[in-house]
């Protein structure tokens, strides 16, 4: 898993609540088995005009040239929910964010984005309003995040601090998710298994 420090990113607008899993990544396009490729499918509903995705339609927002190559969503209210499907923040990172900024998130999205590298940031409604406002006056505009001191710094100056699990803070300044976080004892690991198999030599008999 990549690691989150600082990002300075452009940041894009989506001015819609209640955004929901199957919004964010339709269930025509869960049958991968593996994690990339999601990010092409991302708001397809949305996105594009044809069932393909290969007519974007020119009136869904992050379709605006201004906003390609974004790294950072700012959005409203319940981002995230739906089903519990983890391909949602798998296609929001595919796609290229790294940080989502919203009022509130559903509960088990915003506990996978931390599991896949992404930064979700929970500020009070009207903070969220005055970042909409500044973005949205100057294509382009861009919002520096620092996980490490939790904070988020506008082109315009304004600063804004956030809230953060400081276990979670620990694994994206690391980049550790879970697999990452088991391997980091792996020699605790291989010292039980050998004292376990010397204790129980039974439980490890192979059956022919």
């Amino acid at each position: 898993m990549k690691s989150f420090t600082t990002l300075t990113g452009l940041t894009a607008l989506l001015d819609k609540a209640n955004v929901d899993t199957d919004q964010i990544i339709p269930k025509q396009f869960l049958r991968k088995i593996e994690r990339s490729g999601f990010g092409q499918h991302l708001f397809h509903d949305w996105r594009f005009l044809d069932d393909a995705g290969k007519i974007p339609n020119p009136d869904f927002e992050l379709n605006a040239p201004r906003y390609a190559g974004a790294t950072v969503l700012v959005t409203r209210d319940n981002f995230g929910c739906g089903s519990s499907r983890e391909h949602a923040p798998w296609a929001l990172e595919d796609y290229g964010f790294r940080c989502i900024i919203a009022p509130s998130f559903a509960d088990i999205f915003f506990n996978n984005c931390f599991k896949n590298g992404m930064l979700p940031i929970q500020l009070p409604f009207e903070k969220v309003e005055e970042i909409f406002q500044v973005i949205s006056k100057k294509p382009g505009a861009t919002l520096t995040i620092d996980l490490e001191k939790q904070t988020i710094l506008t082109e315009v100056g304004t600063s804004y601090s956030f809230d953060v699990d400081s276990f979670r803070k620990y694994c994206l300044l690391n980049g550790l998710d879970d697999i990452g976080l088991t391997m980091k004892k792996v020699d605790k690991i291989t010292k039980f298994e050998e004292k376990n198999q010397k204790e129980v030599p039974w439980l490890y008999r192979k059956v022919v």
